[in-house]
């Protein structure tokens, strides 16, 4: 890392810029020479992209960025906050480190934390960040993560890992084996240096898939930001051949949104159905990953439209964990229908098991986007293709 780069004039002009245009910045000419500019850029683009997603290192005063891309890959503190709240103990190890963010929220829970990261230049970028973070409880180690677990062979309560999801032939992958490091491969290794394992993985890992690759599962973490799905997490228990446990969080501006359920729960449960009544509900995304599709059914009282539509309704309203809707109207899906009864130009269209996609509704009915109606496009429990109009509750 060139440290130059700290120096309150580059820092300066780094802050002042934070929101500039970089082509005409470039264009207009930078007051240093060459090399010193192209790092400044970098550091400009960085440091921007942490506003929102770390806004404690772009808070902190020398700062040192590393490639935006290091960036845009690594936790948001949001979700590294999250997942300090799952884990206690005095000792844990950070196989993939990265930009060090995870790590940093674990230190604030665990007494001793091992950050190891092989690209030797971030390592020591994330050393001396820590420093300036006024952290002194993490030990960085420029070394592959697995061969720093086998050099300071003892154990750890937790391991923590982030497999990276990129290869130099199948781009970005999907499947644990295809990961760096290979997690199911190296497990045995791994339950030999501690009990507890958490494994950060991407939200379009597919569950089951994931539950066949590893083993000692007690526990899956479906973490979404404003209903949106940012990442699964797994935690694995040394000789855990229990019921796994599914816990889903929608985490918005002022709270956290649970809900919980068995992973056997969702295979036995049969839910209740029924046509539209008084409210529809649409679960969060989190939820629907987890595929709590049949116990969310039960566990609130609601009735499914329809076994694959995962949509809800009753006569009465609820909290639900999702989207809530009073209905005005049901009617079958036809053009004619839709023009004489609901009369409609303008709404916000959802479509949940239906053949046709929001974009050749809109053209077929001429819709256009928003507006305070919501119209759902939907199959219903007899099979008949149904319009519900809606506005939020």
């Amino acid at each position: 890392m060139d440290k130059t780069i700290l120096n309150t004039q580059n820092q300066e002009f780094i802050n002042k810029n934070l929101n500039s245009d970089i082509p005409s910045l470039l264009l207009k000419g930078i007051p240093f020479n060459n090399l010193l500019s192209k790092l400044i850029i970098k550091q400009i683009e960085a440091k921007k992209k942490c506003q929102k997603k770390l806004p404690t290192w772009f808070n902190t005063a020398q700062i040192y960025y590393p490639d935006k891309l290091n960036i845009e890959q690594t936790s948001s503190e949001i979700t590294a906050q999250y997942k300090s709240t799952l884990i206690s103990g005095a000792s844990l190890i950070d196989l993939t480190g990265g930009f060090g963010v995870d790590s940093y929220y674990f230190s604030k829970c665990m007494q001793q934390v091992t950050h190891c990261e092989l690209n030797n230049a971030l390592s020591n970028i994330v050393k001396h960040n820590y420093k300036q973070l006024k952290t002194n409880n993490i030990t960085c180690k420029p070394l592959n993560g697995i061969e720093a677990l086998k050099q300071i062979s003892k154990n750890f309560d937790w391991i923590y890992i982030d497999p990276s999801r990129r290869d130099d032939i199948k781009g970005k992958v999907f499947l644990l084996n295809d990961c760096l490091p290979n997690v199911p491969k190296f497990l045995n290794l791994f339950f030999k240096y501690s009990k507890n394992i958490m494994i950060k993985t991407a939200p379009l890992l597919d569950i089951s898939s994931g539950i066949s690759e590893l083993k000692s599962v007690s526990c899956i973490h479906v973490v979404a930001i404003e209903n949106e799905v940012k990442e699964l997490l797994w935690v694995l228990e040394k000789e855990y051949s229990g019921t796994i446990k599914i816990k889903t969080v929608n985490i918005k501006r002022n709270e956290k949104i649970h809900f919980n359920f068995l992973l056997n729960e969702e295979k036995e449960v049969n839910p209740n159905f029924s046509p539209p009544l008084s409210y529809l509900y649409e679960p969060n995304a989190s939820i629907l990953k987890a595929g709590a599709f049949n116990t969310i059914s039960k566990k609130l009282n609601v009735y499914k439209l329809h076994k694959h539509s995962h949509l809800y309704t009753s006569e009465s309203f609820i909290n639900f964990p999702g989207r809530s809707f009073m209905i005005e109207s049901v009617i079958p899906y036809n053009k004619k229908e839709f023009k004489n009864k609901l009369k409609i130009n303008k709404a916000n269209v959802a479509t949940r098991n239906f053949p046709e996609t929001v974009q050749q509704i809109r053209k077929k009915l001429s819709i256009k986007d928003g507006g305070d109606n919501y119209l759902f496009f939907t199959t219903d429990i007899n099979d008949n293709k149904i319009i519900i109009l809606s506005k939020k509750n």
